[in-house]
């Protein structure tokens, strides 16, 4: 199983705070694997503490959050996935751009990991995406990140911003192909 890689970069206007954001993903069948690795000083931004009991939430794109969104190639629907150093998580189904939003019952946990140092975040996950799309297809996947600095601004990270606004939504924002 190869993993390929991607870097994030800010969205102009946002604030570009001094930090790398690069990663890794594979797919294999059914399981996506997806690497998140934050580099700088972990001091300058709110990384929410450890949750004791990692829950699905709704809001974390407000603070500190790696996101990811990911379709079928030539359909409307897609999901979108939050990850809070936190532990805590959630998983929306879309039906077509920004419409039709609901929770994703399919998942019921999230298992990923977080590692916390001074200089560096990571984040790790490894889903099967059987739960949600039964069968092997090819799929189009988005990568951001959303970096609340400690002086409360938000830096918007992303593979690519296709249009003149920040919009993770953006379907022109989905490069990656699985």
């Amino acid at each position: 199983m190869k993993s390929r890689n991607f870097s994030l970069k800010p969205f102009s206007g946002t604030g570009s705070p001094p930090f790398k954001i690069t990663g890794s993903f594979f797919r294999r069948d059914q399981t996506l694997g997806l690497t998140y690795h934050l580099l700088g000083r972990i001091r300058d931004i709110e990384v929410p503490p450890p949750a004791d009991r990692p829950s699905r939430r709704i809001g974390l794109w407000e603070d500190t959050c790696f996101e990811f969104f990911i379709g079928p190639r030539d359909s409307t629907r897609y999901w979108e996935f939050n990850l809070s150093p936190s532990g805590n998580w959630n998983v929306f189904r879309f039906e077509t751009y920004r419409q039709g939003l609901f929770e994703e019952k399919a998942f019921s946990s999230l298992p990923f990991k977080s590692r916390i140092q001074l200089d560096s975040l990571r984040v790790d996950l490894e889903i099967d995406l059987s739960i949600m799309i039964p069968a092997v297809q090819p799929l189009e996947m988005a990568v951001s990140t959303v970096l609340k600095t400690s002086a409360g601004d938000l830096s918007l990270w992303a593979v690519t911003h296709p249009g003149p606004a920040v919009d993770f939504h953006h379907r022109d924002g989905f490069i990656i192909k699985l």
